[in-house]
C-alpha cells in the first residue's frame, strides 16, 4: 500500500479541499465587499483562473484580490498538477509493469500458457502454483487479468501474435480453456503448428468435441462435465478412496505424495529390474505402476518386473523419498 506522501489520489483530493475552500472563502470575501452573491462567485472563479476580467472597487478590494491570486492560482496549479500526474503515473506504471513482464516471458522456457482465466482456467493455474510451476495467463478481457501475481497476455488466443507473445515457442504444455470449442478446437490448430512437440490439453464441452480436437492435435482432451459426473457417482460409491486421492495429489496434508518419473536410455534403471535396482531399499519410494512406451500400464509390478528406456514409473512416497528416486534415477551411469 502507498503511504500518504506516494499516494496520488490523496494529492488530488487534498487539492480540489483547497480549491473549495479558496472558492468559498473568496466569493465570501467579495460578499463583505458589496458584491452580490453571483457577482462574488463570478469574480472569484476568474481571479483564481488568472482570467482577471474586471477590476475591484476599492483598496480592500484590490488588496483581497492580490491575496487570492496568490492562494487561488497555487492552489488551482497544485490540484492541475495532482490531477496530471494521477493520470501519468496510472498510465507509466502500467507500461513499466507490462515491459516488465514481456521481458519476463522472453527470459521463460518450459512453462505452461493457460489460455481462457474462466472458472477452469483459473483452477487450473491454482494447481498449477500450488505445484511450482512457471505460467503465463492469456485471456483478451485484461479485467479478468488484474491482480494477478504471473506474466499475463491481454488479447486473442486465436491470434498467432498472441501465442508468440505467451512464448508460445519455448512453453513446454499449453492449456486451451476456452469457453467455446470452436475457439479451443481454432487454438489447438494454430499452437500446434507454432510449436510440433508442444503438449496440449484441451478443454471441450462436448462429447462430440472430444474426437476433433484429438484429430486436430490436441494430446489430451478434458471434459469437465463428464468428469464433475464420475466425481459425484464416485462419491457414491467409493467415497473414502475419492478423499484419499484428493488429499494425496491435492490437497497436501499428508505426507505422502505421488509422481511420475521417466526412464532414459542413460538412466542406472534401464534395463534392470525392479529387485536388482532396490529401489525400495535405497529411496523408500514404492513403484506402483510403469507405464509401457506402447501406453500400456502395468500395475502392481513384482520385483522380477524389468525397466526398460522409455518406461515412466509412478510411485508413492514422501516428499524425500521420491526426491532420491528421482536423484537415483537420473545419476550417470
Amino acid at each position: 500500500m502507498m503511504s500518504p506522501v506516494e499516494n496520488p489520489f490523496r494529492k488530488v483530493r487534498n487539492g480540489l479541499i483547497a480549491l473549495a475552500i479558496v472558492l468559498a472563502a473568496g466569493t465570501l470575501g467579495y460578499v463583505v465587499l458589496g458584491y452580490s452573491l453571483l457577482s462574488s462567485l463570478y469574480q472569484t472563479v476568474v481571479t483564481v483562473s488568472t482570467v482577471g476580467f474586471g477590476t475591484p472597487h476599492g483598496d480592500s478590494g484590490k488588496i483581497f484580490t492580490i491575496v487570492l491570486i496568490f492562494l487561488g492560482v497555487g492552489t488551482a496549479l497544485y490540484t492541475f498538477t495532482a490531477v496530471l500526474e494521477v493520470l501519468i503515473e496510472g498510465h507509466m506504471r502500467d507500461l513499466v509493469r507490462r515491459r516488465q513482464m514481456e521481458r519476463d516471458i522472453t527470459r521463460m522456457s518450459g512453462h505452461v500458457i493457460v489460455c481462457g482465466w474462466g472458472r477452469v482456467g483459473r483452477e487450473v493455474g491454482r494447481f498449477l502454483e500450488a505445484a511450482g510451476r512457471k505460467i503465463v495467463v492469456v485471456d483478451r478481457d485484461g479485467d479478468r487479468l488484474a491482480g494477478l501475481n504471473v506474466p499475463t497476455v491481454i488479447g486473442d488466443v486465436t491470434d498467432d501474435k498472441t501465442l508468440l507473445e505467451a512464448g508460445i515457442e519455448r512453453a513446454a504444455t499449453l492449456v486451451a480453456a476456452l469457453d467455446t470449442d470452436a475457439d479451443n478446437l481454432y487454438l489447438t490448430v494454430a499452437s500446434r503448428g507454432l510449436h510440433p512437440d508442444l503438449q496440449i490439453i484441451a478443454r471441450a464441452r462436448n462429447e462430440d468435441s472430444e474426437t476433433k480436437l484429438l484429430r486436430a492435435g490436441a494430446d489430451r482432451v478434458v471434459n469437465p462435465q463428464r468428469l464433475g459426473g464420475d466425481r459425484m457417482a464416485s462419491f457414491v460409491t467409493q467415497p473414502h478412496v475419492v478423499d484419499f486421492v484428493d488429499v494425496v495429489m491435492h490437497d497436501g496434508s499428508l505426507e505422502f505424495r505421488h509422481s511420475e518419473l521417466p526412464v532414459s536410455g542413460s538412466s542406472p534403471l534401464a534395463g534392470s529390474s525392479i529387485r536388482s535396482a532396490q529401489l525400495r531399499d535405497r529411496t523408500g519410494a514404492l513403484v506402483l505402476a510403469i507405464r509401457r512406451p506402447d501406453g500400456s500400464f502395468l500395475t502392481n509390478p513384482t520385483p522380477e518386473t524389468s525397466i526398460t528406456p522409455g518406461d515412466v514409473l509412478i510411485s508413492v512416497g514422501t516428499a524425500d523419498q521420491l526426491f532420491a528416486l528421482e536423484r537415483f534415477a537420473l545419476a550417470p551411469t
